[in-house]
């Protein structure tokens, strides 16, 4: 099978289901969040990621680049991203881990023995391995060829995914799946469009196929003031979602601490002037999710 790009496999992660996990974040996303705080993993491609406080002007990447990509300027190195190969001879030479390519190829193997080293942990903590992104979705023949190792291991595994993949993806990689952790952004399609990108219908329409099924869900609303954190607009979810075969509800208050990525890549933040909710309203909407028969409602993760 084709490799595939990974951005990182963390080990010992607490935040992306229960117990102990090992995280495998995939590279490429159909949707463009403002706020997203893993901007390396939207795009498919390698990328380079350079870090002007790890820099120490030494000047190996300008003369070790064989197209001419990277130059000094004053105080800092400037690639031209347009010349650069990602052939790698700049992050070689880099000691200061100033320059790193994000994304490495894997096979699905590969990715199962880093997810293997850590058994023990997982049956002691309940934990397992969760799949993420980018959006792990877009490579549903990779991701099952991954979790079907899993299975045959009995290691629980679970998908995080913004639900914006065609139902056939899902129906895949569903017979191997234990938990997903399934990402509502906006109840608006319009409002979703502008936050993300994307419209919202397909994601409604494969969560209620998905309640269906015989896999647990997590529900799981990133929650920016002034965008989707307004009473009326978590109601609305609240309501659309009660009667689903739902466990639990993670209310995830905005942060940007992905920010320092998007310098690294070159890029704008998007997300410059969002804001989080004040723990009072974080509160009340987690009651509006309470008064609508959700018996599990978490802030956090």
């Amino acid at each position: 099978m084709e490799r595939l790009l990974i951005t990182n496999i963390q080990r010992f992660s607490t935040k992306d289901g229960p117990g102990i996990r090992t995280s495998v974040f995939f590279k490429g996303c159909p949707l463009k969040c403002m706020w997203c705080h893993n901007p390396e993993t939207q795009s498919p491609f390698s990328e380079l990621m350079y870090s002007r406080e790890n820099c120490v002007l030494c000047g190996r990447c300008v003369y070790s680049c064989p197209n001419g990509a990277v130059s000094m300027a004053g105080d800092t190195i400037v690639t031209d991203r347009e010349k650069c190969t990602m052939c790698g001879e700049c992050t070689d030479v880099c000691y200061y881990n100033a320059r790193e390519i994000a994304g490495k190829a894997y096979s699905p193997s590969e990715v199962f023995a880093v997810i293997d080293r850590d058994r023990a942990f997982y049956s002691e903590s309940g934990g397992g391995a969760t799949f993420s992104g980018g959006e792990c979705m877009m490579y549903p023949d990779f991701l099952e060829e991954v979790m079907r190792l899993c299975k045959a291991q009995k290691i629980h595994a679970a998908i995080d995914t913004s639900g914006f993949a065609p139902w056939e993806a899902f129906q895949k990689v569903l017979p191997y799946t234990d938990l997903v952790l399934y990402d509502i952004k906006a109840f608006d399609t319009k409002k979703h469009e502008d936050l993300t990108g994307a419209g919202n219908e397909l994601i409604w329409e494969n969560l209620f196929k998905l309640s269906e099924e015989d896999v647990e869900i997590y529900l799981r609303l990133p929650l920016i003031e002034g965008c989707n954190a307004d009473e009326d607009e978590v109601s609305a979810i609240a309501e659309k979602c009660a009667g689903l075969k739902i466990s639990q509800v993670n209310l995830l208050p905005y942060h940007d601490m992905g920010k320092y990525k998007y310098d690294k890549l070159g890029r704008q933040y998007g997300g410059a002037q969002m804001a989080a909710p004040n723990e009072e309203k974080l509160e009340n909407l987690k009651k509006i999710f309470e008064a609508h028969g959700f018996a599990k409602v978490k802030i956090g993760g």
